[in-house]
């Protein structure tokens, strides 16, 4: 996705320019406006493949983990869901010490179970072979035994209304079932998740005390932020 600003700004033409040939391209099926900007066509009922996604972003995902990392306290414990960036964030994790992390993500858990002083629980489930999540209500029975600091969730879609979804309804309940299970959540989440449908709601922004991303939110979410008195982390690239 990308604002008609930064179009006009790239191309350098006009804002009515960007605005008269986005709607040409919307008219024929080819984008998707929203308020103040554009996005490709994207399915509301199916994620990306796996594999696309783990190479969509990389940069901005590495930026996002670091950022995360640097805020996790030593010694503490969190749980981690399903997800590329939640992923990024493991590795970010690597040299943190005394962490005691449960997750239904067999990725994460072989990330961090190379770290000696990191105590790795995996929920027990239905394995899903395209990214090896674990789900199902034996994942939310297992979920539901622990009481954790921190719960670091990565979502697939944040929309204006200022709900976070996600597409399979197994990973939602889940994802929820770790919100009320925690005591702080932090959301990792690149730009790109702004403004993208996804069919089934996990919670609304008002649930979440962190957001992590890697650019300034489009409108309206800064407004939607700071009503819900959620704390914005921007990790941006280095400046040259």
């Amino acid at each position: 996705s990308v604002s008609v600003e930064q179009l006009a700004e790239h191309l350098g033409v006009t804002l009515q320019t960007v605005r008269r040939d986005v709607q040409r391209l919307a008219d024929r099926g080819l984008v998707t406006r929203f308020h103040g900007g554009v996005r490709l066509p994207s399915s509301t009922i199916e994620n990306i493949d796996y594999r696309e996604r783990e190479a969509l972003h990389a940069e901005e995902k590495r930026r996002i983990a670091e950022a995360v990392a640097q805020q996790v306290p030593q010694g503490c414990s969190l749980f981690i869901n399903i997800g590329t960036t939640t992923e990024a964030v493991a590795r970010a994790l690597l040299q943190h010490r005394g962490l005691r992390v449960i997750t239904n993500n067999l990725n994460v858990a072989a990330i961090l179970c190379r770290n000696p002083d990191c105590e790795v629980l995996v929920a027990g489930g239905q394995v899903r072979p395209r990214d090896r999540a674990v789900v199902g209500e034996t994942a939310i029975d297992f979920f539901r035994q622990f009481r954790v600091d921190l719960a670091l969730i990565g979502v697939s879609a944040i929309e204006a209304d200022g709900s976070l979804r996600d597409f399979d309804i197994r990973e939602v309940k889940i994802a929820q079932t770790i919100i009320a299970q925690s005591r702080e959540t932090w959301l990792a989440a690149d730009a790109s998740k702004f403004n993208r449908p996804a069919m089934v709601e996990i919670a609304r922004l008002d649930q979440i005390d962190r957001l992590f991303t890697d650019a300034p939110p489009p409108a309206p979410f800064a407004e939607l932020l700071e009503a819900a008195d959620v704390r914005l982390h921007v990790a941006t690239p280095p400046t040259v």
